[in-house]
């Protein structure tokens, strides 16, 4: 058997496959701390900006920071309550991941993106959203953690999914990433 024949003939059948995903990026974004919240919106802003489309799918423990400062979910059970009382409400109240102590960290950044003129959490989300983003946000997490739809910031195309509804966008695109 010749090597160099099965080479080439191989490299012509892979030639012949039309890839079939979109330009588009799917995010699954689970963290709720404030520099992986910036890191998946600079990165959606980024890849639209270049023209792809982008999906955010809102998990866990970062669905609080969707939540309106302003608004109050009625009818929540215990559980509920609790969880709308110990985690963040709205993109100004998350932390960082590291060196927050106590809070100072995340003034320091939050300071110093200011001085250097970096956008903000609500800068970059409103941009994303101004861009035409997909950002979904998970019922079952909401489910779990007692949020109810009326208390989350209200934005166009605001959509109340199930991970079928992220794995089916995420099927046919470039770029998957977990944040």
């Amino acid at each position: 058997m010749d090597v160099q024949k099965v080479i080439e003939s191989l490299q012509n059948e892979m030639n012949q496959v039309k890839d079939e995903r979109k330009n588009k990026l799917s995010m699954v974004v689970f963290s709720g701390d404030l520099d992986k919240l910036l890191a998946s919106f600079i990165i959606a802003t980024g890849a639209l900006a270049m023209g792809m489309e982008v999906v955010m799918f809102f998990t866990f423990w970062a669905t609080p920071s969707l939540r309106d400062k302003k608004k109050k979910g009625k009818g929540k059970d215990i559980f509920g309550k609790m969880f709308g009382f110990m985690l963040p409400k709205g993109a100004d109240k998350v932390t960082l991941s590291k060196m927050n102590m106590g809070g100072m960290g995340t003034g320091m950044m939050k300071h110093l993106m200011k001085k250097k003129n970096v956008a903000s959490l609500e800068e970059l989300r409103a941009m994303a959203i101004e861009m035409e983003a997909k950002i979904y946000i998970c019922d079952m997490s909401m489910d779990l953690m007692g949020f109810k739809q009326e208390e989350m910031i209200d934005y166009p195309g605001r959509q109340f999914v199930g991970v079928a509804k992220f794995l089916e966008e995420a099927g046919d695109s470039k770029i998957q990433l977990f944040i």
